[in-house]
């Protein structure tokens, strides 16, 4: 099913319902920014007034990053799309609005393939078939590309005939990857993978620094509004040069580097993501940055540690996934009692609760509350905030 840009105007895309995942696409994108930034001001107006939340120019195929679930049904078509919201049922989807357009046409292009490569789709009931899911990210400044087929066993039939076909015809794919996922699970990834073609890695550009991009590392999926994100989180960090800054939940490592590299006197980045502290590794020796390391382990018990510590940090980057911090994390954070911590939250609901935490149990002001729209044509939102402590 074709989703066209005047259909999401019109709020009439025709797999709007069955999909689920533009929640708010009903509303015009101004329309939108309003429902979003009365969210924010219910859930965070008693802490601090928030700034008006910042929008996208065109708030149409940000996602770098995209999933495509396969299946063949009952008259043997293959059918390849996303999963209906709250379901395990396939909606088909050709093309998509907030998808980016090349992952699109490459996934439509695989679908298309299967049959002459007498390739099947997985079917986990029967639990046997080849492919069950397919991933593929795009460096929007690069262009490059990482394709990844994920299937139910590890035998690829003509695997290189596949994969000279498929970057024959998308010149861009730098890199193929099979990954295998035999399990019954909700998991898209499985543990093991091989690679097929290319490095196994894409790199892209942000916020003028580079990160090298794996299958299983997070990256933000809307490049453009992350660099309004990571300059705005920057920017309340107010760095001069000598501080230390501690980035935890670092991820890949970027907003540590994007500090490192602008303004930070050292950076120290914590994640418990093994894959993803490999990259920041590789991503901080790629910038020609000596002023940062990583360690792979729980933000949280990383956080008492330092706490006990006699040097501690002036500057602290959270950015916790949706279930927000834990109160192990949020209590050595008062007692490491950094001059000034920068919150990056993608749920506002958790934001609330931790904030409310912080003011209870700790001095701290809450000096700006910045929302900023990461998702358009969906509920979520994204906010940044600044807190001081407050001199004796």
């Amino acid at each position: 099913m074709s989703n066209t840009k005047e259909n999401i105007k019109r709020g009439s895309c025709p797999v709007y319902k069955k999909c689920g995942g533009c929640q708010l696409q009903n509303l015009t994108y101004t329309d939108q920014l309003s429902f979003k930034q009365k969210k924010v001001e219910k859930l965070l107006s008693k802490f601090c007034k928030a700034d008006k939340i910042i929008g996208m120019n065109t708030p149409y195929h940000y996602r770098n990053k995209v999933q495509a679930a396969f299946r063949t049904d009952k008259n043997g078509k293959i059918i390849s799309g996303v999963y209906q919201s709250g379901t395990h049922h396939i909606v088909g989807i050709d093309e998509c609005m907030t998808e980016d357009v090349t992952a699109d046409k490459i996934i439509v292009a695989v679908r298309k393939m299967l049959k002459s490569f007498k390739l099947t789709t997985y079917d986990e009931d029967k639990q046997r078939g080849f492919l069950r899911h397919i991933l593929v990210k795009r460096g929007f400044a690069t262009n490059e590309v990482m394709l990844v087929l994920v299937t139910g066993t590890p035998v690829f039939p003509s695997k290189n005939n596949f994969v000279k076909a498929i970057t024959k015809q998308f010149p861009e794919i730098k890199t193929v990857i099979q990954n295998i996922n035999p399990y019954r699970t909700n998991l898209v990834l499985g543990d093991v993978q091989k690679v097929l073609y290319g490095k196994g890695y894409i790199e892209d550009i942000l916020c003028g620094c580079k990160f090298r991009i794996s299958p299983k590392s997070f990256y933000q999926i809307n490049p453009v509004q992350t660099e309004v994100l990571y300059n705005k989180a920057i920017e309340f960090a107010n760095l001069k040069g000598k501080e230390t800054v501690l980035d935890t939940y670092c991820g890949i490592g970027t907003i540590g580097i994007v500090a490192a590299k602008h303004g930070a006197g050292e950076v120290i980045g914590v994640e418990l993501n093994k894959d993803a502290v490999k990259d920041a590794v590789q991503n901080a020796r790629a910038n020609n940055l000596k002023n940062i390391r990583f360690y792979q382990g729980d933000a949280g018990e990383f956080m008492e540690a330092v706490a006990e510590e006699s040097e501690k940090p002036d500057v602290v980057f959270m950015d916790p996934p949706r279930a927000g911090s834990d109160e192990k994390f949020l209590s050595s954070l008062i007692k490491m009692s950094p001059k000034t911590v920068v919150y990056i939250s993608c749920n506002p609901e958790t934001l609330a609760r931790d904030l409310a935490y912080i003011d209870k149990n700790s001095t701290y002001k809450i000096q700006k509350i910045q929302p900023v729209d990461m998702f358009p044509h969906t509920a979520h939102v994204e906010t940044v905030v600044l807190m001081s402590r407050k001199e004796e």
